[in-house]
């Protein structure tokens, strides 16, 4: 019949749709579809499949890792579907559960790339150092009964804002070719009992946020001296840090954009590895 023929594998959809996502990961098995698990893209697909009549087409700013959370997580979609933007983010809202929601969307250029553009990510984690649990916070942040060096954390935490190697704050399984990450902004902030570290940087490696913060635990427990934190960096040994924060504390909070098309992200990434090398040489 004509014109039901399949679009070529290189067919790329007129539009480009910017969806910001928000998530309670506690009952997901991550971001990224892994067969009959539970996941964020497997319950979005489905969504999309059931709203539009078609498969989607999408691409994330990153995964996440089970149990954890976002409050606003990118997903870029490539479509040819003429649903108007607010119909779409009210449309889609109907067929999602109810730990997944679409906040906002926006039309971008066909030259966006959500992941080259992005030229930087905000994660807060959360704890409560509270003696008795907190059944309320429970989900999405980490219970440290205990008295904590607050002082000793925020003097650690200091360490962290630069151009480093983070190879020593990355999980095993990590695959990133370059573990050069800059960090423009590690604050430690408390609120009654409630703890939370922001970390803001232009890039991420695996597990790297929850090696961070549960490093700063161990600071503020004595375990290690916030003058402990610079040869930790240096040293590019995983088991020089310290432990790895439990996943459900950690939310990604924001991801940050610069010229649609203009990869400013990805030349950032190359820029970095490019001076790291530099130094080996040296």
């Amino acid at each position: 019949m004509p014109g039901s023929e399949p679009l070529p594998s290189f067919y790329l959809p007129a539009r480009a749709v910017l969806l910001w996502l928000q998530f309670d990961g506690t009952d997901f098995c991550g971001f990224q579809r892994q067969g009959e698990l539970r996941t964020v893209q497997g319950e979005f697909e489905r969504a999309w499949q059931t709203f539009i009549g078609e498969p989607a087409r999408i691409r994330s700013s990153s995964r996440t890792d089970s149990g954890v959370h976002a409050r606003r997580m990118p997903l870029c979609v490539r479509t040819d579907a003429q649903v108007p933007l607010r119909g779409l983010v009210l449309g889609l809202n109907t067929h999602l559960p109810p730990d997944l929601a679409v906040q906002a969307g926006e039309e971008m250029p066909v030259a966006f790339d959500v992941r080259a553009d992005s030229v930087g990510k905000r994660y807060v984690y959360r704890m409560v150092t509270a003696a008795a649990r907190a059944p309320l916070l429970a989900r999405t942040a980490w219970h440290v009964p205990g008295r904590v060096d607050v002082a000793a954390m925020r003097e650690a935490a200091a360490h962290f804002i630069g151009v480093h190697d983070f190879s020593a704050f990355r999980a095993a399984a990590c695959s990133a070719t370059s573990t050069v990450r800059e960090m423009r902004a590690v604050e430690v902030a408390t609120d009654g009992s409630l703890l939370t570290v922001t970390v803001e940087g232009n890039a991420f490696l695996h597990n790297m946020v929850r090696i961070m913060c549960g490093t700063l635990v161990d600071i503020g427990r004595g375990r290690f001296s916030p003058d402990d934190l610079p040869a930790m960096l240096t040293s590019s040994d995983r088991k020089r840090a310290g432990q790895t924060a439990p996943p459900h504390g950690l939310t990604l909070d924001d991801v940050f954009y610069g010229p649609p098309g203009a990869r400013q992200g990805m030349a950032h990434k190359a820029l970095l590895c490019g001076m790291t090398r530099e130094i080996e040489i040296r």
